[in-house]
């Protein structure tokens, strides 16, 4: 069946300085290069420089000119956040625009990060909740708007209060749902805080619906040697235009959300297919579990103790 083009205007981004984790591949990928040929400056922290550099060439055969930079960032590691963000403070150059785009999908087992957290919840919501922190200065210097990629898997599931790091009866499915509940949880309460604060910066969520990404592929450092039969399926079907995206157009909320001059704060983005699992992105309604502040701000607190990161109050 023959897909309909889908796409998105982004603005002039001339002058702006744009952070997207995650950019060595897949969606993040396609983030960097639509924001560098906006105008931007994207700075791309990776994990793998291999990948990263690749990536950057990619994007400059596609956008001549593209300004990029590499960072090294793993956000299973609470000590490489940090780092990262002591270079980019010593920079001392604004940041518009940050896409929390990185994560992690249903390693073969459970695992944990360098710090001992569950590897889901430390990569996907702690690894950037800390990250955030680190950077504030910056991002309220140059009145940011923060995009946090969250999962259609955010629609049902909790968060585990009485065992967050799945230590006993470990369900991998259930875990990555809350992580990605925690941290969309911690997407809206920033855009609060900043409100309550005075911090200056905007903050919303988008998903991707489900696209043929490297989420599922093999993942050589997550112990996964192979494509799974789930990402076989998804990459069938997004070839037939059935339902689903592409990677490319599984970057488009993120973009919307994280561009549109009329993106509005605390909102989520998405493909607005049937099932929002492809289609063109839009504002849609606020998943069930996001939608309790009181549960984000026991997600914020307890994320604070856990990657020791303050935040201020004003």
């Amino acid at each position: 069946m023959p897909r309909t083009p889908i796409d998105i205007a982004i603005p002039a981004l001339t002058g702006k300085r744009a952070v997207v984790t995650g950019a060595s591949d897949g969606m993040g990928l396609g983030m960097a290069r639509r924001l560098a040929a906006a105008g931007a400056e994207v700075v791309m922290p990776v994990r793998n420089p291999r990948k990263g550099e690749a990536a950057i060439s990619a994007i400059r055969t596609a956008v001549p000119g593209a300004q990029l930079s590499l960072r090294g960032l793993d956000l299973s590691s609470l000590e490489s956040v940090a780092a990262l963000g002591d270079t980019l403070r010593g920079e001392g150059r604004p940041i518009h625009i940050l896409i929390n785009n990185a994560g992690v999908m249903r390693p073969p087992n459970r695992q944990l990060t360098a710090d001992g957290f569950e590897v889901q919840f430390g990569t996907n919501h702690l690894g950037h909740f800390a990250l955030v922190g680190r950077l504030l200065p910056l991002l309220r210097a140059g009145r940011a708007r923060v995009t946090s990629q969250v999962s259609v898997a955010a629609r049902r599931g909790a968060i585990n209060w009485d065992d967050l790091n799945w230590e006993r009866g470990y369900h991998v499915m259930r875990a990555y749902a809350q992580s990605k509940i925690a941290f969309g949880l911690f997407g809206l309460e920033l855009e609060r805080r900043s409100q309550a604060h005075g911090w200056g910066i905007t903050s919303n969520l988008s998903h991707p619906g489900v696209a043929p990404t490297s989420l599922l592929a093999a993942r050589p450092e997550l112990g996964r040697g192979r494509d799974t039969p789930y990402i076989r399926l998804i990459r069938a079907l997004s070839a037939r235009g059935v339902l689903l995206g592409t990677a490319e157009t599984a970057a488009l909320p993120a973009l919307m959300a994280a561009t549109a001059p009329d993106a509005a704060p605390g909102a989520l983005y998405g493909p607005s297919g049937p099932g929002n699992l492809g289609g063109p992105p839009a504002e849609q309604r606020m998943y069930a579990p996001l939608r309790s502040a009181e549960e984000a701000q026991r997600v914020w607190r307890v994320s604070e103790e856990l990657t020791k990161t303050a935040f201020p109050s004003a």
